[in-house]
């Protein structure tokens, strides 16, 4: 299958809003990981006073992650899919949580403004068309030194690894997803992570965009391999 962007992703992500929160509780480790990640910003006395981007917010999900890593930091969360946003927004949030509706290349036309103090980036990059460019546009955002934590798919380049993602999509994740009506996203899912790039490589994207001391930082459990957290710092 050819991969949804842009507007035909928005709208599949639209499409299965209703079902998103119940289709992740479903992966085991799913909000432990994202919690994970989170923390792995490194946000010192709970983020107190941090202004935070959480781009790719959908249901809140990577919004919650955040609020237990650093529950006095403002963050604003950023997506393109509306139908998602109105999921996030269903849900209650402390003062300090605002969520945009803006595509991740495009921030500042959506009044997206920084400087933020931190970015945190949950399974956006994959999906984006092109993954240098929103690179730079989300480090134009970022004040000097300030941290980015992105959480995603990205392989190791091992056979393996490509293997069992490709066993647990066609087993697991694209059954329920036809179950529940959406088996074009998940499908989207699948072909995705195989077409993105390593770890390795993204890592390099990360620091060609001008990020500094990037690291690749494993997820445990059987996502070892298929899924990590890269961190770097705005140079």
């Amino acid at each position: 299958m050819s991969l949804l962007r842009d507007d035909s992703l928005s709208e599949a992500f639209d499409h299965a809003a209703a079902r998103y929160d119940w289709m992740v509780s479903a992966s085991p480790g799913y909000h432990g990981h994202l919690r994970r990640s989170a923390r792995r910003l490194g946000l010192p006395d709970a983020g107190r006073g941090a202004r935070v981007l959480d781009l790719g917010c959908g249901t809140g999900a990577s919004t919650a992650a955040l609020l237990s890593a650093a529950p006095l930091a403002h963050i604003t969360g950023v997506d393109a899919s509306a139908g998602m946003l109105a999921r996030a927004a269903e849900k209650p949030w402390p003062p300090g949580v605002r969520l945009i509706e803006a595509s991740a290349d495009r921030l500042g036309a959506a009044g997206v403004e920084g400087p933020f103090d931190a970015v945190f980036a949950a399974y956006l990059f994959r999906n984006v068309t092109d993954t240098d460019r929103t690179l730079k546009s989300v480090r134009a955002v970022m004040a000097p030194g300030a941290r980015i934590a992105v959480h995603e798919y990205a392989l190791s380049g091992r056979r393996m690894d490509r293997m069992l993602w490709t066993a647990v999509c066609r087993s697991v994740i694209i059954p329920l997803g036809r179950a529940a009506g959406d088996a074009r996203l998940y499908e989207h899912l699948w072909h995705s992570v195989l077409g993105f790039d390593t770890a390795a490589e993204f890592a390099g994207r990360m620091r060609e965009a001008g990020f500094s001391r990037v690291r690749v930082l494993p997820l445990p459990g059987w996502q070892r391999g298929i899924t990590h957290t890269f961190v770097g710092v705005a140079a």
